[in-house]
């Protein structure tokens, strides 16, 4: 059995192009530019339904006019634990903030800081999946691996309106 590959989509945004796959269940990967390269830039786009929609909704949310995202992901490309961890992420209501530490308890994984950290960090669907709503527990930003890092992080916060320290 021969399986096709992933629809693709790139925009521009303001913290830098993004490029988006998805399968015919929903998106795959979100990826920020890091030191002006994206992971396919030598594919051609194929967007699909659904990543043109959330195309549109990722310029609605930049715009400031979008809190929530519509669009399907597909997020089964990860550990029962990672799974859980973003599923927990998919809770958090666009302005409010969390730590590592209360995500965990919340997923009913108390005391694994380090293993959610480890999780929201591998996060395939950053922003739609909001893994930049995850601080310390002081508030503090302390990295982010999605784009220029603790700057882009720090943009989405300050879009949504979050208290947190850099």
């Amino acid at each position: 059995m021969t399986t096709s590959a992933p629809s693709l989509i790139r925009l521009t945004s303001p913290i830098g192009r993004v490029e988006m796959t998805a399968d015919a269940t929903g998106i795959l990967s979100l990826s920020v530019e890091r030191n002006g390269a994206l992971p396919r830039d030598g594919s051609p786009e194929s967007p699909s339904p659904v990543l043109r929609k959330a195309a549109t909704q990722l310029s609605e949310y930049f715009a400031g006019t979008r809190t929530a995202f519509t669009v399907p992901v597909n997020l089964t490309h990860g550990t029962v634990f990672q799974q859980s961890v973003w599923k927990g992420l998919q809770n958090l209501p666009y302005g409010e903030v969390i730590s590592y530490g209360d995500l965990g308890a919340a997923i009913g994984r108390p005391g694994a800081g380090r293993a959610i950290g480890g999780a929201v960090g591998a996060n395939p669907v950053p922003i739609i999946v909001p893994c930049h709503r995850v601080l310390a527990s002081t508030g503090r930003i302390t990295g982010y691996s999605v784009g220029a890092g603790i700057p882009t992080k720090a943009w989405l916060l300050n879009l949504e309106g979050s208290e947190h320290t850099e």
